[in-house]
């Protein structure tokens, strides 16, 4: 039997996301963490502007690779301003709910601009098929997972945080009003084999008449 060959299909997206992940990024989105548990935490997480590629697929990792193709093209200068833009982290692939083997057959890809870029980013190419999004100050549930992001394993850590939730305080807070199940952040280079950092997103209803709300904001 002819032995599976995945990593021929893998191989161009790896080269392309060493290269860029080679230098730490040093932006992120900001958030305050409000909550605390053993396999979990809620951020407040701040206003902030994406670059977004729509990816209609069924595997969450073929859909993070042709998303982030396009992203990469994007900060490499495929914009009409031929502008340069440096790399940021995470990489977020959201899970949009549907049919499908995780429940969806389209995705979402983010990249996350640099403060330079938030009030005005460059215009993507039109055949990039990109489009800004404007992600309003919330609430995230976040679980944090090691190795690497795979089909096999993202909607599994996604269940896992879903019961963290319903045992603690945020139990029954998952938001209505967000258009994707999850999100999986994915913060390191494929060339990273260890101490690999990735997280499971849930847009949560805070409890409280206060809401989710901190004075303290921080970096990830």
């Amino acid at each position: 039997m002819e032995k599976p060959r995945w990593w021929l299909f893998l191989l161009p997206g790896i080269v392309v996301l060493d290269l860029v992940c080679l230098c730490k990024a040093i932006e992120s989105p900001q958030y305050a963490v409000v909550h605390a548990e053993s396999d979990f935490e809620v951020r407040l997480y701040v206003n902030s502007t994406w670059m977004s590629a729509p990816v209609n697929e069924l595997s969450f990792e073929k859909a993070t690779l042709f998303g982030f193709h396009r992203l990469f093209q994007y900060i490499q200068g495929a914009n009409l301003n031929s502008s340069r833009i440096a790399m940021t982290a995470p990489v977020v692939t959201s899970i949009v709910p549907g049919a499908g083997p995780f429940r969806s057959s389209a995705y979402i890809v983010r990249f996350y601009l640099p403060v330079k870029f938030q009030a005005d980013p460059p215009v993507p190419l039109d055949e990039l098929h990109l489009k800004p999004y404007t992600w309003n100050s919330r609430c995230v549930a976040v679980r944090k997972f090691s190795g690497y992001a795979k089909d096999e394993n993202v909607a599994r850590e996604a269940k896992r945080l879903s019961v963290s939730l319903s045992m603690s305080p945020w139990v029954n807070v998952t938001s209505t009003e967000s258009n994707c199940s999850y999100s999986i952040a994915q913060y390191d280079s494929p060339f990273q084999f260890i101490h690999r950092t990735n997280e499971v997103w849930a847009d949560i209803t805070a409890p409280g008449a206060n809401g989710c709300q901190s004075g303290v904001i921080a970096s990830y």
